[in-house]
Parts: C-alpha cells; structure tokens; sequence
C-alpha cells in the first residue's frame, strides 16, 4: 500500500538553454498554490494527499504538466481554477478531470 492516497508531482523545471520549461508557465506558483490548498484543507500527510515538485517530467510541450499517483493521471493546467478542478474533482471526489488530462 502506498504511504499516501495521492503524490502529485508538478513539473518545476527551468531550462536555461532558450526551450520552453514547465516553469516559465507558472507551474512552480501553481505548485504552491495547491500545496497551501491542500493544507488548508485538512488534506496533507501521511495517508493523505503529498504536493511536490521535481525537475524535467519531458513533457514540456504539453506543460506546464503535473502528474498524479498512485493512478498515473498526467494534466495539464493554467490557472487556480484548473488547479482547483484537479483537487475538488481528483484528489477528493476521485473522478479524473478530463478537460485537464494529457
């Protein structure tokens, strides 16, 4: 069994070579705004849900790109709503966003 109901991993990376990056789209305010979400929330820890961030998910031009585990959803977002979406519909009510999905 996994330690938490859902890891979610938003791509944070920042290129330096002139491609487009994850980052420059906002994902890492984003990722902060779901990761303070989920506090509020009552949602964070050990058996519930684990906003984080990594490097390059290679998926740049879909991005910015998180992606959801245990269930391997990837999305794609833009604003707070879309990240609102992902943890109303996804993370609680377990229904997968399709708009969102990559």
């Amino acid at each position: 069994m996994s330690f938490y109901q859902h890891h979610v991993f938003f791509c944070c990376n920042q290129r330096t070579d002139g491609r487009s990056s994850c980052n420059d789209q906002g994902s890492q305010t984003l990722r902060d705004y779901a990761k303070a979400k989920i506090k509020s929330l009552g949602l964070a820890g050990a058996g519930r849900i684990r906003i984080n961030q990594s490097g390059c998910l290679d998926r740049c031009n879909e991005g910015p790109v998180m992606v959801v585990y245990p269930e391997e959803v990837w999305y794609t977002f833009i604003d707070e709503q879309d990240i609102d979406d992902i943890i109303d519909q996804h993370l609680v009510a377990g229904k997968i966003v399709e708009r969102l999905k990559i």
